[in-house]
């Protein structure tokens, strides 16, 4: 019998069951990832052209969206603008865009490029553990269960973050301009600062401008990319610097004017996840900087066109409109995760894609974070390279058209550590608490 840590204070609607570690393991196969997509091909042709913008969820070669997208020498990595990156230097979570090519015979998708840019870079200046949230060069950015921590951190959680360090965060805006964090890593100090975001209270006397909460002083930058009339408003730029000023502006050394997306033809195929920044109506939205018109053959997942609204997170699979709109062929939601399992593996079944945690069963689909946070550090970690005993912490949702059944967004393998459990209250009825079938009797439960 081991002990449960006592519980905080929770809404009847969700519970944590917090127990001792029992166990930790190792495994060996590739990553589970899907069918790439199967739109029909371009008239006279057998390639089709496009571009997806997401996370990325897996490597070996590179998965974003729940499609692998094969690297080889010939794929450009252009990671913060450097021409030596390479694919190593990329990590799960990182919100990337992918220029590729679909043979419509094969259905395998190669990445011709694949574009990295940190969302911001700077030291925290606070932090609001109610709301999940902590503050970078202005910008607000919100850790959600989903989000990847780089083993880096000393204490690689929301609780380990501290005022005054610095990380380099990946991630989707929302229509607010706050960051919900795909990716967070620490960063050593001297690290440049750099933040991108939409130009607004722009002052060409004073020169400078703000990028949500965020003072810029331009007066001695170097402009990149602006035509003869220079900055304005409404501009999406990238900015470099090395310093705040006494009245905590950011002093620029470099501003960028950033192109929003690789241009793109009629026909070609887009795959996007993001946040909807702009909601017209549901059949008028915008994502990831598309514009996104859905119709009477659109396909919705997880959720109907009702559902959708403005900073809903969905993925949107589709093809380039005659004036240069995204065409929805399926809109699938991301359900808020609000189920976190940490414990060791009572068992894996490659076959049926699940593992079994805690005696819940876990299904682990193409979309799927998969990551090594342990001292193996197993990379690319696939599903086949579990095994029972591992330790591992999972982000978890149920499935909407499926109520019994727990959807894995993350599993992350982790040295052995304390189990805890996260989840929707089945029962409660002092002094015992069931959740997702796990029930605590008198503060204590048998592993």
């Amino acid at each position: 019998m081991t002990k449960i840590l006592p519980l905080k204070s929770i809404p009847l609607s969700l519970a944590a069951i917090l127990l001792a570690a029992c166990g930790g393991g190792s495994g060996g196969s590739d990553p589970v990832v899907a069918t790439p997509p199967t739109s029909p091909p371009n008239t006279g042709g057998i390639s089709r052209n496009g571009i997806a913008i997401g996370p990325i969820s897996n490597f070996g070669s590179i998965v974003v969206n729940g499609v692998r997208y094969e690297t080889d020498a010939q794929t450009a990595f252009d990671i913060d603008e450097d021409p030596n990156s390479r694919e190593s230097d990329l990590d799960v979570g990182d919100t990337v865009i992918v220029v590729a090519e679909l043979d419509t015979d094969t259905g395998i998708s190669t990445a011709l490029q694949v574009i990295y840019d940190d969302a911001v870079t700077g030291p925290i200046s606070s932090i609001d553990a109610t709301a999940d949230t902590f503050v970078v060069l202005g910008q607000t950015v919100q850790v959600v269960a989903d989000t990847s921590f780089d083993d880096g951190f000393t204490n690689p959680q929301f609780e380990g973050l501290s005022v005054g360090q610095i990380v380099e965060v990946s991630g989707l805006p929302s229509s607010t301009g706050v960051i919900l964090a795909t990716r967070l890593e620490p960063e050593s100090p001297g690290t440049t600062l750099e933040v991108r975001g939409v130009v607004e209270s722009l002052d060409t006397v004073s020169q400078t401008l703000s990028i949500n909460a965020l003072t810029v002083d331009f007066s001695t930058a170097v402009l990149e990319g602006f035509p003869g009339t220079g900055i304005e408003n409404g501009d999406l730029v990238e900015v470099e610097g090395a310093s705040l000023n006494g009245n905590g502006e950011l002093v620029a050394t470099e501003v960028e004017l950033e192109d929003e997306l690789p241009g793109l033809s009629d026909d070609d195929f887009v795959e996007v996840e993001g946040l909807v920044t702009r909601f017209a109506d549901a059949a008028d939205f915008d994502v990831a900087g598309f514009t996104v018109i859905t119709n009477s053959t659109t396909e919705f997942s997880d959720g109907t066109a009702a559902d959708l609204g403005l900073d809903v997170r969905v993925e949107i699979e589709g093809s380039i409109g005659a004036k240069g709109a995204l065409i929805a062929e399926e809109v699938q939601f991301r359900p808020e995760n609000d189920i976190v399992i940490a414990a060791a593996l009572d068992s894996v079944d490659v076959t049926a894609s699940n593992v079994v945690v805690l005696g819940i069963t876990v299904s682990v689909g193409d979309v799927t974070k998969i990551e090594d946070n342990s001292d193996i550090e197993m990379d690319p970690l696939g599903l086949g390279d579990l095994a029972a005993g591992d330790f591992v912490e999972i982000s978890a949702s149920i499935n909407p058209d499926n109520a019994g059944q727990v959807r894995a967004a993350s599993l992350e393998r982790e040295n052995a550590d304390d189990t805890f459990l996260e989840g929707p209250i089945d029962a409660f009825m002092q002094p015992t608490i069931t959740v997702l079938g796990v029930t605590s009797l008198n503060g204590e439960k048998t592993c």
